[in-house]
């Protein structure tokens, strides 16, 4: 396909957006002027669809609230070569845009993620447990998964159409960049980094991510992904606390055993016993799973082969 033909949308997901919506649409106009423009309005109250409209955006509209079930239908609506993700809220610049297309639009990337975090995040965003919870987040995802990226959570992303269309969003809320995140280094997708300049809101513009709650949404979908896709070492962790926890129990008894010939603390031997069968249980079921998701890998790169032929 020529690169003339090659189609790119970009696409905002928006809830109460009205002061920044047209400045954004208009921005990625300017960069992107072959792009189709999308905004999914997600049941705004301040008119941020009508704005949207009038500035040439297509609209479309999203009634179960949160972000990841905005992404969801977008994903499943739209058709395009090139996907460009940004936020309503005018934190991202538009000069980023065309190279992150055209990484994509190369073959080089199935998704490019926009680096705030090498750049300017930490200086301009305002909310310092923000700044704390996007490094744990780093932290806990590189550790867990054995990668090195600089920016789990951002929003501005682009994407390959065998990311969008092969990637199963479960997320509801704005858990939903790390589940990407974590999807795409499990499924081995090519991966390209680049610093962008992050600018914090504009004022009277406020942010719908709540730092405790989403926080902890977060934190609970990273414990679940490491469940589903590394299920040895996720119940294999469990098996080694029980297996100590057992150890540390039942040798005092089994020594004080071969010094005296009795057993006088049998409760502490039967803890001991149910810890070290947990720790087996726990072990065995990791196994297995280990097993069901590598099969389920199988299964996907099958799927992704079939997808590339219907294109």
């Amino acid at each position: 396909m020529k690169k003339s033909e090659q189609k790119i949308a970009v696409l905002i997901p928006c809830y109460n957006e009205a002061k920044t919506i047209e400045k954004v649409i208009h921005d990625y106009q300017e960069v992107l002027p072959e792009a189709d423009i999308y905004v999914y309005d997600n049941n705004s109250k301040d008119g941020t669809d009508k704005i949207a409209k009038k500035a040439g955006a297509i609209v479309r509209y999203e009634y179960r609230q949160g972000k990841g079930n905005v992404i969801r239908t977008m994903f499943r609506e739209i058709d395009a070569d090139c996907y460009l993700m940004i936020d309503g809220d005018d934190t991202y610049p538009k000069e980023n845009a065309r190279e992150m297309c055209d990484l994509v639009l190369s073959g080089k990337a199935d998704m490019v993620i926009g680096d705030r975090l090498s750049s300017t995040y930490f200086t301009e965003n305002k909310r310092p447990f923000h700044n704390f919870g996007n490094k744990i987040v780093r932290y806990l995802i590189n550790t867990l998964f054995d990668n090195h990226i600089k920016d789990i959570m951002t929003g501005y992303r682009a994407f390959s159409y065998d990311f969008v269309k092969g990637f199963p969003v479960l997320s509801k809320g704005f858990e939903i960049e790390t589940e990407m995140t974590i999807h795409a280094v499990d499924k081995n997708f090519k991966l390209v980094e680049i610093p962008v300049q992050y600018r914090d809101r504009p004022e009277g513009s406020v942010s719908k991510l709540n730092t405790y709650s989403d926080g902890f949404k977060v934190l609970r979908m990273i414990a679940t992904l490491f469940k589903e896709y590394k299920p040895f070492w996720f119940f294999g962790l469990f098996a080694l606390f029980f297996i100590v926890l057992s150890l540390g129990l039942g040798i005092p008894v089994v020594i004080e055993y071969f010094q005296t010939g009795l057993v006088p603390r049998f409760p502490t031997l039967i803890v001991s016993g149910i810890c070290l069968i947990l720790a087996l249980l726990l072990w065995i079921t990791g196994i297995l799973l280990e097993v069901i998701a590598k099969k389920h890998k199988q299964l996907y790169e099958l799927y992704m082969n079939s997808l590339k032929r219907q294109q």
